[in-house]
């Protein structure tokens, strides 16, 4: 049988924290199936996210990829899992949050013919070692990494000559001032290890976790080093509300697109606000 060849693929999508389960994480229309044969439907203000995701899908990937092959990187946490006593899922059988990810993500797997790397997110969310989320990528058939973990603890990726490095979690702030931080003292981090023993330093690093997208740039030897992070799929929930700087913001959707230029990368983000509440 003729193999065919690779597809070289110049772009690369990353998105994160669906939060699959929770009453203000990502549901289709038709809503949840629940394992005693009922069905949790979307809220109002599920479905306009929902638009929101079709709409990334269906017209900002294949307009910012320009109709290319791309990859795809999820960045951890897809389900909302039980924890920190929470009462805000649509049911705690982390059965049925697996299977609605799963519902979710694999017309995403089928957009990016296979190119699918699944990241390991918050263990409260996806269970110790990230069981759940180990489950979900092999039922989605992500690739898997040298132990044949098909979610893995951070990913190192070749676009073109650079290298990106994805992981879940990074550092939060209790001041909007400050948001950037984090990612300044990831970058200095990623570039003092690299040099210590000699390694390739990462052209970009992708993070998630916080639910707010940023980005920063910085030029280097190789071009523009850059730090981002992705935008989440879930709405404000009570634990936020007690967050400095947080609590005062609006939630955001969406994604990020890394895209090999000639010489460097370039990046591209698109996020959706909610409006704040209307004034009483």
């Amino acid at each position: 049988m003729t193999r065919r060849k690779p597809v070289e693929v110049r772009n690369i999508v990353c998105i994160s924290d669906l939060h699959a389960g929770c009453q203000l994480g990502l549901c289709p229309p038709e809503g949840m199936p629940l394992d005693e044969g009922g069905t949790a439907l979307p809220s109002k203000l599920q479905r306009k996210v929902w638009a929101y995701w079709e709409t990334f899908w269906g017209e900002w990937v294949p307009s910012a990829t320009r109709g290319e092959p791309f990859a795809v990187i999820f960045n951890g946490d897809a389900i909302d899992g039980r924890h920190h006593g929470a009462t805000t899922q649509m049911t705690q059988n982390l059965k049925d949050q697996v299977a609605l990810a799963y519902r979710i993500l694999r017309p995403v797997v089928e957009a990016c013919e296979g190119r699918y790397w699944h990241i390991r997110g918050t263990e409260a969310h996806v269970g110790p070692s990230a069981d759940s989320e180990e489950a979900l990528a092999k039922m989605l058939g992500a690739v898997p990494n040298d132990a044949g973990q098909h979610a893995r603890w951070e990913l190192w990726k070749k676009l073109g000559p650079h290298l990106v490095h994805f992981l879940h979690h990074i550092g939060t702030t209790g001041s909007q001032a400050y948001e950037s931080t984090a990612l300044m003292k990831e970058m200095a981090e990623s570039f003092v290890e690299a040099g210590r023993w000699g390694d390739q330093p990462p052209q970009v690093i992708v993070r998630s976790h916080r639910h707010r997208c940023l980005e920063l740039r910085m030029p280097t030897a190789s071009g523009y080093g850059m730090a981002v992070v992705t935008p989440a799929w879930q709405c404000k929930t009570p634990f936020v509300y007690k967050i400095p700087g947080a609590r005062l913001s609006q939630p955001q959707f969406g994604g990020v697109l890394l895209r090999l230029g000639d010489e460097e990368i370039y990046s591209r983000s698109k996020v959706w606000r909610l409006e704040r509440p209307r004034a009483e």
